[in-house]
């Protein structure tokens, strides 16, 4: 079936259009005025109009068919008419009727392209000039038509022209409009508050056609009611759509007609031809203003939904400026710290490598020289007992220059290599320390040491660097003794992901001037026993890599404490 269906479409679709032609033309003939040959609206020409806009020119056939009908309908009981005359007038007028309508659709193709032709104001107005002009084709024909057939004289031809052009004009705003508007709706939805605003309305312009009818109203007053009809149209047009507001017009129209037929209303004149003339007036003044109207309405929405669109997306696009604005000045930001901390970097190099320079010419050249100074007395002296002591000598500048070279590649390593991730046990570390650091007592001096440890599970850290740390500040804590057998106290605990470190000593102490500035690169607090003064600089360097701090407390005579704070690597 479905396919039989899809076969014969547009068969379907002209049988449709010319019920519907047909069906019109009855109520056209319905509206008739009595004692008058024009009809003051025909339905058939904006019914036409629409469905060839709607559905194409391919179903011109069943205009031409349904105006056939009704032409052969509306002279068939005309007397002295022959039936060659009944078919030659009903065929003329039918294509002239078709190709008004065929002539409505091209211009509203060329000039409108657009189906609904009620969205722009501008649109509207050519809408009513094609209505205007496409009309004369139909009334035209119709008025030759009869003329050639001596219905109508030579002399009523104009009035009769005119009245049909009239009729034409109003069927088609009067009902084209309704139509197109009717099948462009999609999805509506009434809210309680519209029902209630399209009921109050409705109830109004009812009781004004029963006052009306039951002449509560005098002359006067009924003369003047055709205004009241416009307040109501623009209601409806501003607060609804052109489907209401049409319908508003397309019911007082179908009313206006109804009562003038009665003999009752404002239209109501001394002629028939005047009365109806009256009204087809009003009729097409109303319905075009309701369409211009409406079409105003529409257009100024239109535009409203772009200026809220474009709103939408300038707001859109400042806040993607602003945030890329933001991202900019962000990453500019971003740069110019990473630029200072690079200047920084590099004054504190430059710096570190002056002092470098001049320290290793002294610290590296003072032993060499000693060396050389030393061997120099033993070639020349034969004592035994002072060649000892020349070697003893000669081994503690070896030795002092073997850690000065440590220092340094200690110092290089932690400024090169990436931090390592490892476990780490701080018992077997510090033990192997303190083993490391066996020799830096005399032989008649002893070391006491005492380790505490609390750890049960893996610290994990760079083991290298924690090694670095520790054996500088443990080899301090015994280098400089004061005097006494050195005591050691090594405490360790970790707690919440962090490892909290002791190292105290008995030794010699640092004096309150000298501890602002121990970190300091070559910065020696004493020059008895003195060492390269890279050593706690190797250590807060090293604690930097690993996000570490160190805090020193220390009274000369008493000794130094020193805490360490070093988080767990993530």
């Amino acid at each position: 079936m479905p396919k039989l269906i899809l076969k014969y479409q547009t068969d379907l679709q002209i049988g449709v259009v010319a019920i519907l032609y047909f069906a019109s033309a009855w109520l056209g003939f319905a509206l008739a005025f009595p004692g008058t040959t024009a009809l003051s609206v025909w339905p058939p020409s904006g019914m036409a109009f629409a469905l060839l806009v709607l559905m194409g020119r391919r179903v011109w056939p069943g205009i031409m068919m349904g105006a056939l009908a009704s032409n052969l309908l509306a002279f068939w009981n005309m007397q002295g008419l022959s039936q060659q005359a009944l078919i030659g007038i009903s065929v003329c007028i039918a294509l002239g009727q078709t190709g008004e309508a065929l002539v409505g659709r091209v211009l509203l193709t060329r000039l409108i392209k657009d189906t609904c032709p009620f969205k722009r104001t501008h649109d509207t107005f050519r809408f009513l000039f094609i209505s205007i002009f496409m009309c004369v084709i139909g009334s035209g024909t119709a008025s030759l038509s009869l003329w050639a057939s001596g219905i109508i004289h030579s002399t009523t031809i104009t009035d009769f022209f005119i009245h049909a052009w009239i009729g034409n004009l109003v069927g088609i705003l009067l009902f084209t409009p309704l139509i197109l508007a009717t099948a462009r709706l999609r999805n509506v939805t009434w809210s309680t508050p519209k029902l209630f605003e399209g009921g109050i309305c409705m109830v109004s312009l009812l009781g004004i056609s029963m006052l009306v009818r039951y002449g509560y109203f005098n002359n006067t007053l009924i003369n003047s009611l055709p205004y009241l009809l416009i307040p109501f149209l623009l209601w409806l047009a501003f607060r609804f759509n052109l489907v209401a507001a049409m319908s508003v017009a397309f019911c007082a129209s179908l009313t206006a007609i109804y009562f003038t037929m009665q003999q009752v209303g404002p239209f109501v004149q001394s002629q028939p031809l005047e009365s109806m003339l009256f009204l087809q007036v009003f009729i097409g003044v109303i319905s075009m203003s309701t369409i211009v109207l409406s079409a105003t309405v529409s257009e100024r929405a239109g535009v409203q939904e772009q200026l809220r669109k474009f709103n939408a997306n300038l707001e859109s696009m400042v806040q993607e400026r602003t945030l890329a604005l933001n991202e900019e000045i962000t990453t500019r930001k971003r740069t110019e710290q990473k630029l200072m901390r690079t200047n920084s970097e590099l004054s504190k190099r430059n710096a570190e490598l002056d002092n470098f320079v001049y320290s290793v010419s002294h610290d590296l050249r003072a032993p060499i020289a000693s060396v050389l100074g030393l061997i120099n007395l033993a070639r020349k002296d034969d004592d035994p007992a002072m060649k000892n002591e020349y070697l003893n000598r000669i081994n503690h500048s070896a030795m002092q220059q073997d850690d000065f070279i440590r220092e340094i590649l200690d110092q290089s390593r932690n400024a090169r290599l990436e931090v390592k991730k490892e476990e780490v046990f701080f018992e077997p570390l510090i033990e192997e320390t303190f083993n490391q650091l066996q020799y830096a007592t005399t032989s008649s001096t002893s070391l006491e040491k005492i380790v505490s440890i609390k750890q049960t599970e893996a610290f994990h850290s760079d083991r290298w660097r924690l090694k670095v740390v520790l054996n500088n500040i443990i080899s301090n804590a015994i280098r400089y003794r004061n005097g006494r057998e050195p005591v050691v106290r090594v405490n360790v605990a970790i707690n919440k992901r962090k490892a909290l470190i002791e190292v105290e000593d008995n030794g010699r102490g640092i004096g309150s001037e000298h501890l602002g500035r121990v970190f300091d690169m070559f910065y020696r607090a004493t020059d008895e026993n003195a060492g390269s003064g890279l050593g706690l600089y190797i250590v807060k360097e090293t604690l930097e890599k690993l996000h570490g701090q160190i805090r020193i407390e220390s009274e000369i005579g008493k000794g130094t404490l020193v805490r360490l704070e070093i988080p767990e690597l993530s």
